[in-house]
């Protein structure tokens, strides 16, 4: 019951920091980085992301029977952390790394780097997971610890989304040679070379407004206005455009980015950041709630009571809704400012102002399950996160500040999902061993960490049929421009009847707060008497 104190819960939270910067940065990124710039199609990448992990799932669960079983001088689940924090570097820039391969190279290589970063991420995350249990054993106390991670949680993700297209867009210049001519107001003739040979190197104006035609070919359906072109380009070798749309267009306005160098050293460079995190976690934290002394190891027991666990069974569900949730709303952040609102960087800011939500909305979850209890607070959250969602269906291209006002208040409240679900797995843990006199903290987190990685799988799999319904090819932009209302779909209404099904499962968990005080006041006082 020791009260934790606030460098110790820092430095906790600086290992979920970590984690979301491989987290957030593969479910906000890794779709578009795989249909615009490595070159998978959207159907083959949404099956991709699925079956990675479903295949996770026993990965997990034998995560978590290993941690259980895991026995150091420095405990359970924080040696895991030390272990896995360069390993899980090295896989997240594997995954943003683009070798040149056949369109069948393509998918194998996509599929081998993302099961071995599912591997290692769950190798390291699983015992985090677990650990935040162990560090207390107030279920109050967690819930604050809880905050303190989501806290950090969103400031690695702030940092990944809000930095990387920036790096992508430093890393990434060519510094190519661009001339404009202008022919008539807001018409230009744009002229660009560079001094080596790039494969799909994105082309267009930094306010993304202006269409792009090639100069000297007839306006048909090989060569209709685009907002941008996407090529490979040889050395020393010029490709003329027309570009109308922008008044004052200069050679500076004109961004030529090699998107696989930008991404694969950007991600370089963040991998570390990781790494670092993670071992100050393990330095700065403590392991202090062990399973009951005269517990003996016994995986079929420890089966048993979980599958006979119903906090746990409703916890499994509510993992898996709102990651599909979450996963969507980020998934498609980046398509959608990219080719519906045509300004990709301004997806950074819109990025930085939803984890910036987020943290508030994680720093009040607390006082609020306080007030209302963690189960109501979870069903209120559902409904009002998905309704405002919704309403960015009715947004246009014009509307920023509305797009940007529903997106904030809808984050601020999914916020609270996480927050509390693995605090809720905690007392989760704490309802087993108050029921069967057991503990498997490891094992009851793995279950759970599985079916939020789960919901990642199946939100990818969403975006990625919906996108292909619509025909979507992000290296086509007459393509893009027909899939438009699909990722209209995604960014509002689609996530918000996922949203629905949340609120309907949360009205059937079974402890409230009344039920975790009897709860921690009995395992405190076997505790006392086994010391």
């Amino acid at each position: 019951m020791e009260k934790l104190s606030i460098k110790e819960k820092i430095g906790f939270a600086l290992g979920d920091g970590a984690a979301n910067i491989a987290w957030r940065g593969v479910s906000t990124f890794l779709l578009i980085f795989y249909t615009d710039v490595f070159g998978i199609n959207p159907a083959a990448v949404g099956i991709l992301l699925l079956i990675a992990r479903f295949s996770d799932g026993v990965s997990d669960v034998a995560m978590g029977i290993i941690g259980d079983r895991t026995n150091t001088r420095h405990g359970k689940f924080r040696p895991w952390i030390l272990w896995s924090a360069i390993p899980l570097g090295i896989s997240l820039s594997l995954l943003f790394t683009s070798p040149n391969l056949s369109e069948t190279g393509k998918i194998i290589y996509g599929y081998t780097t993302y099961i071995i970063f599912t591997l290692v991420y769950t190798a390291n995350n699983i015992p985090y997971g677990a650990l935040m249990a162990v560090m207390t054993g107030d279920d109050k106390e967690r819930t604050s610890l809880g905050s303190y991670r989501m806290v950090g949680a969103f400031a690695g993700g702030m940092l990944v989304q809000g930095a990387l297209l920036f790096l992508v867009a430093s890393f990434g210049n060519i510094n190519p040679t661009v001339t404009v001519n202008k022919i008539e107001d807001k018409k230009y003739e744009v002229s660009v070379s560079s001094h080596e040979s790039v494969e799909n190197v994105n082309i267009k104006t930094k306010d993304g407004i202006a269409t792009f035609v090639w100069s000297g070919k007839a306006t048909d359906s090989l060569n209709v206005p685009t907002k941008g072109k996407s090529i490979s380009v040889e050395a020393d070798k010029s490709y003329d455009f027309i570009v109308s749309g922008e008044e004052n267009i200069t050679p500076e306005a004109i961004t030529v980015i090699d998107q696989k160098k930008g991404y694969g050293y950007s991600i370089y460079l963040l991998s570390v950041v990781l790494a670092i995190c993670m071992i100050v976690t393990f330095y700065t934290t403590k392991e202090r709630v062990s399973p009951p002394k005269d517990q003996q190891t016994n995986l079929g027991k420890d089966m048993k009571d979980l599958i006979t666990n119903r906090p746990w069974i409703v916890l499994l569900i509510i993992g898996l809704v709102f990651q599909v949730y979450n996963s969507i709303k980020q998934g498609i952040v980046v398509i959608y400012f990219s080719h519906y609102l045509n300004n990709q960087l301004l997806a950074a800011s819109f990025m930085v102002a939803l984890m910036l939500a987020s943290i508030a909305g994680a720093m009040i979850t607390s006082p609020l399950a306080r007030m209302v209890g963690k189960r109501n607070l979870f069903i209120y959250a559902f409904l009002f996160s998905g309704f405002i969602n919704a309403l960015i269906i009715f947004c246009g291209p014009g509307d920023i500040a509305g797009i940007y006002a529903l997106g904030i208040l809808s984050e601020a409240s999914a916020a609270i999902f996480p927050t509390l679900f693995f605090a809720m797995l905690g007392d989760a843990a704490d309802y087993s061993e108050f029921v069967h006199g057991r503990r498997a903290t490891g094992l009851v987190y793995s279950a759970g960490s599985f079916s939020t990685k789960l919901g990642g799988g199946v939100a990818g799999a969403i975006i990625g049929f919906v996108l292909a319904y619509f025909n979507y090819d992000g290296m086509d932009e007459v393509a893009i421009q027909g899939a438009i209302p699909g990722i209209k779909m995604l960014m509002s209404w689609i996530p918000s009847v996922v949203a629905l099904v949340g609120a309907g499962t949360m009205a059937l968990y079974p402890l409230n707060q009344k039920k975790m005080d009897e709860i921690t006041s009995e395992l405190q006082r076997r505790r006392t008497l086994q010391a």
